[in-house]
C-alpha cells in the first residue's frame, strides 16, 4: 500500500512537537524490580509457552507449516516443504526460516564442543540444507545480482515472476548462504548473495539512503520511502551481522556508511521516520513494529545511549495497548488505520534482551514480565498462542507463525535466564554466536569466521589477479562466553569509527588482503546510474563491482547447477 502523504501543516506540527518534546510518550511507569526468585519463577513460565506452543503444534499440525492455535489444526502458509518440493517458494522466508534453521542444527549436532553432539548424526540436514539452497540458485540469475523474490524448487524462476522485491528480500540472505559456502567449500553460495548486497548498495541515493523495493533488472527504485521498518529492516541487520561472523570488513564499511545515513536522515529522536531517498522529505511519521529490532542492533554496533532511548519510546506503545499494533501514527498519536495486528513479533523483546545484556538495568526485566503477562492473558489460547488483530480491543487470530517459537519466546528465555545466571549454550558455550533474523544460533566457529579481512571470500581473486593462500589459524580464542557481554565482539567504536579504514591490516584467521587498493576500490562503492531494460550503464563512473562480477556468478551458477543436474535428478 502507497504511504499516504502529509501535508505541509501536519508535517510542521509533527517536526515541532518532536522539537519541543523529544521524549513524547516516554513515561518510567513500569512495575517493581523483578527480583531473582521472580526471574527464575518467569523463565520457568517462558519454558511452559514454549512448549505449550510446540506440542500444539506437533499434535495437532505437523508436518504442515504452521499451527493454527484457536482450532487446534495446521495450515501450509509458507509452501508446503514436508510434503513436497513442487512449490513456489519465497526465497526470504525460505532462507532464514528453514535454511537457516536446518544449518544451525547441524552446526549444534554435529559438534562435540557443544556438548549435543548426536552420536548417530551424518550430516543429513547439512545435505537438506545445501539441495534446498541449489534449488533456490536460480533466483539469482538477474541482470544486477538483485534475486527474484520468489523460485519455484523444481522448475526454477516462473516467466511470469515479478522482477520487483524488497531491500530486505535481497539483503538478508548472506549469513545462511555464506556458512554454507564454508561448511560445504563451494563459494557460489556466498558470492551470490554478497553480489546481491552490492547490487543494493550500488544503487543508493546521494544520502546513502535505500528504498523499499527495486526492479532487479533495470535497477530502478519502485519505491523510494527509506527507513528502518518493513521491507528494509534486515539489510541493516544482516551487514553487522556478516562482519561480525565473518569477519568481512566489506560488510562493516557498508554498514558504517547505512547507519550513520540513517542516523542522521531517519533519527527524529527518539523515533524513526520514513523519508524519501533522494530529498530526505518526510514521506511516513510512523512506528512500524518492524523498527522495534533497532535498538539491539544499535547494542551490536557499540551505540547504547540512542538505543536506550528508543526502547523506551518503542516499549511506551506496548504498555499502551498491551502489544505494538504493527503501524502507530506519530503525528495522531493513534494506532495507524489498517495496522492494527500484533502477529506476536519478537523484534521489541528481541531489543529487550540485547539492552539488558548490556547495561543489566532492571528496567528490562520489568518489561519482560509485562511482555509475559501481555501473550498469556491476551494471547494465549488452547492450542498455542494467537496472533493479536486488533491491539484496542485484543481480538484473536486463528494463526501462530513460527518465529513465535524460533525467536518471541526464546528472546523472553534468554533475557530471564540471563538475570537468573545464564546456564545456556549462547552465554556458556564454545563459541560466540550470532543470531539470525529468524532467532537461529549461528556460531563463530573457526571453520566459519575463516576472514577478518580479505577480498571477497575464500579462494577469491584480488584485483592484481592474486588468488588468496590458504594458512592454517594463527589465532585462537577458547575463553568462554560467560565473561563477555556484548562486548565480547569489540563492537564499540569499531563500527562506528572512520578511522578503521585508514589502514589495511593482515589479522585473523587466514592471512592474505588485496593490498594497495583504497577501500572504495576494494569494496565497490561507486554509484550505478538509472539503467533501462538493457542494463547499460551510464554516467561518468560506470564499473562497479556488483555488476563487473555478474558474469563471475554467471559462470559460477551455471557451473555448479550442471554439477546438480548431473549427479542429482530433481524430485517431487
Amino acid at each position: 500500500m502507497e504511504a499516504p502523504k502529509l501535508s505541509t501543516p501536519i508535517l510542521f506540527l509533527f517536526l515541532l512537537l518532536l522539537l519541543l518534546h523529544p521524549n513524547i510518550l516516554l513515561h518510567t511507569a513500569l512495575a517493581d524490580g523483578v527480583s531473582p526468585e521472580e526471574a527464575k519463577q518467569l523463565r520457568d513460565e517462558v519454558r511452559e509457552m514454549f512448549y505449550h506452543a510446540f506440542d500444539g503444534y506437533m499434535e495437532h499440525a505437523f508436518p504442515l507449516d504452521e499451527l493454527r492455535p484457536l482450532s487446534c489444526g495446521g495450515e501450509d502458509s509458507l509452501g508446503g516443504y514436508a510434503l513436497t518440493l513442487n512449490k513456489t517458494v519465497s526465497v526470504f522466508e525460505t532462507t532464514i526460516r528453514v535454511l537457516g534453521g536446518l544449518l544451525s542444527a547441524h552446526l549444534i549436532a554435529s559438534d562435540y564442543a557443544t556438548g549435543m553432539k548426536i552420536p548417530t548424526y551424518d550430516n543429513q540436514l547439512l545435505n537438506l540444507a545445501e539441495d534446498l539452497a541449489r534449488r533456490l540458485l536460480p533466483a539469482f540469475d538477474s541482470p544486477t545480482g538483485i534475486p527474484f523474490g520468489s523460485v519455484n524448487l523444481l522448475y526454477g524462476v516462473d516467466e511470469h515472476e515479478s522482477k520487483i522485491t524488497s531491500t530486505a528480500g535481497g539483503g538478508t540472505l548472506t549469513l545462511e548462504f555464506g556458512i554454507l559456502s564454508r561448511l560445504t567449500n563451494d563459494p557460489v553460495f556466498e558470492q551470490v548473495t554478497k553480489n546481491a548486497v552490492r547490487g543494493l548498495w550500488a544503487r543508493r541515493s546521494k544520502l546513502n539512503l535505500v528504498g523499499a523495493h527495486i526492479n532487479i533488472f533495470s535497477g530502478e527504485w519502485t519505491q523510494k520511502d527509506a527507513g528502518i521498518g518493513t521491507s528494509i529492516d534486515s539489510f541493516y541487520e544482516y551487514l553487522l551481522k556478516a562482519y561480525l561472523l565473518f569477519g568481512d570488513e566489506e560488510y562493516l564499511f557498508i554498514f558504517q556508511e547505512a547507519y550513520a545515513a540513517a542516523m542522521h536522515y531517519l533519527y527524529n529522536d527518539p523515533w524513526y521516520v520514513e523519508v524519501n531517498m533522494d530529498s530526505a522529505a518526510i514521506v511516513w511519521p510512523l512506528f512500524n513494529s518492524l523498527q522495534a529490532f533497532w535498538p539491539g542492533l544499535q547494542v551490536l554496533a557499540g551505540d547504547i545511549d540512542p538505543a536506550i532511548r528508543t526502547h523506551t519510546a518503542f516499549f511506551s506503545v506496548w504498555k499502551r495497548y498491551g502489544f505494538t499494533p504493527e503501524g502507530f501514527n506519530l503525528a495522531t498519536l493513534t494506532v495507524q488505520h489498517g495496522q492494527k495486528s500484533y502477529p506476536l513479533r519478537p523484534e521489541l523483546i528481541e531489543s529487550t534482551y540485547w539492552l539488558y545484556k548490556a547495561t543489566r538495568d532492571p528496567r528490562y526485566l520489568d518489561a519482560g514480565r509485562d511482555m509475559v503477562a501481555s501473550l498469556q492473558y491476551g494471547a494465549r489460547c488452547p492450542c498455542g498462542y494467537c496472533h493479536i488483530s486488533d491491539v484496542e480491543f485484543q481480538k484473536q487470530e486463528d494463526h501462530m507463525e513460527s518465529f513465535f517459537l524460533a525467536e518471541t519466546v526464546k528472546y523472553l528465555w534468554l533475557l530471564f535466564d540471563l538475570a537468573v545466571g545464564p546456564d545456556n549454550l549462547v552465554e556458556n558455550g564454545p563459541y560466540k554466536y550470532v543470531f539470525s533474523t529468524e532467532g537461529h544460533l549461528l556460531p563463530a566457529t573457526p571453520q566459519i569466521s575463516l576472514v577478518r579481512e580479505h577480498c571477497m571470500y575464500f579462494g577469491a581473486f584480488c584485483k592484481s589477479g592474486n588468488k588468496q593462500d590458504s594458512h592454517t589459524s594463527d589465532v585462537t580464542n577458547q575463553e568462554t562466553n560467560e565473561t563477555r557481554l556484548y562486548g565480547s565482539w569489540d563492537p564499540s567504536g569499531l563500527a562506528l569509527d572512520p578511522t578503521l579504514f585508514n589502514t589495511s591490516p593482515t589479522s585473523g584467521f587466514i592471512k592474505g588482503v588485496c593490498p594497495g587498493l583504497t577501500h572504495g576500490q576494494r569494496f565497490g562503492i561507486s554509484y550505478v546510474a538509472s539503467t533501462d531494460t538493457t542494463h547499460e550503464n551510464q554516467g561518468t563512473n560506470q564499473s562497479s563491482d556488483s555488476d563487473s562480477e555478474n558474469k563471475n556468478y554467471h559462470d559460477n551458477y551455471r557451473e555448479s547447477s550442471e554439477r546438480k543436474s548431473k549427479s542429482d535428478p530433481p524430485e517431487e
